[in-house]
Parts: C-alpha cells; sequence; structure tokens
C-alpha cells in the first residue's frame, strides 16, 4: 500500500537520504537507486512524492517512488 511523505533530506553525492511519512512514522530510508529508477538524479527537500515501503535484508526503504 502506497505511503505519502516529504522529501526530509537527500544527498545526490552520498547517494541517499531521508523521507518523513506524512503520518508520523519514522523516517524512511531513500536510496539514490531508487530515484534512478524512475529517471531522477536528485531530488529537493519537502518534495511531497508517495512511495511503497520496501523490506530487504531485515532493512525498510522507500521504493517505487511518485512525485506528487
Amino acid at each position: 500500500m502506497a505511503q505519502t511523505g516529504k522529501i526530509k533530506w537527500f544527498n545526490a553525492t552520498r547517494g541517499y537520504g531521508f523521507i518523513k511519512p506524512e503520518k508520523g512514522e519514522k523516517d524512511i530510508f531513500i536510496h539514490i537507486s531508487a530515484l534512478k529508477a524512475i529517471g531522477i538524479e536528485d531530488i529537493d527537500e519537502n518534495q511531497r512524492i508517495e512511495y511503497d515501503i520496501i523490506e530487504e535484508k531485515g532493512k525498510k526503504s522507500a521504493g517505487n517512488i511518485k512525485k506528487i
């Protein structure tokens, strides 16, 4: 199920950042590969996005990202 939130911060040089979920949950990790999958190299703070939470090897991150 898709979640919504805003980019809290993102560093394209380091290749990661965090999303602040709208429902006040714990921040979600976002990797640059998830952005590159939709053709984005960098993203601005406070950009609203829709995303799915992907759990891999016990770690959660954002995937299937869409700008809204």
